[in-house]
């Protein structure tokens, strides 16, 4: 199975402090800590690799991003991270559907839900028009 180098998945709602539950936890975290308007950072540890991770909230339309800046995460790939947050902080994720290649639709996001049912969604960055 192909590991991603880092994951990145979107929340909404994000709560910070459901966040750093989870992430103490899954990754032995410390709490999520302000690192600047709207960001939070923290630096975990998986199988003895460090795990850096930060939030940013309001990323993308009103969900939060979540980047976990280490391919030694618990999760091989960003669904995989998708599917286990969504089940923990009881919230909808997307992510992005794989490695992006050249010509690949920017728009396609897998999108979970609490109740664990998936759907492929167009998400345009409404930011850009």
């Amino acid at each position: 199975m192909e590991r991603y180098p880092d994951i990145e998945i979107y929340l909404a709602p994000a709560n910070v402090e459901r966040i750093s539950a989870w992430l103490e936890t899954t990754i032995t975290a410390p709490a999520l800590k302000p690192h600047g308007k709207l960001r939070w950072r923290t630096e975990g540890n998986h199988q003895g690799h460090d795990i850096p991770v930060l939030l940013v909230a309001r990323a993308a339309d009103e969900f939060a991003s979540l980047w976990i800046d280490s391919a030694a995460s618990p999760w091989a790939t960003d669904g995989d991270c998708a599917r286990a947050a969504a089940s923990a902080l009881d919230c909808e994720v997307r992510c992005s559907l794989g490695g992006w290649h050249p010509g690949d639709d920017p728009d396609r996001f897998l999108q979970v839900l609490p109740d664990g049912s998936e759907a492929i969604i167009d998400w345009p960055d409404t930011d850009s028009r």
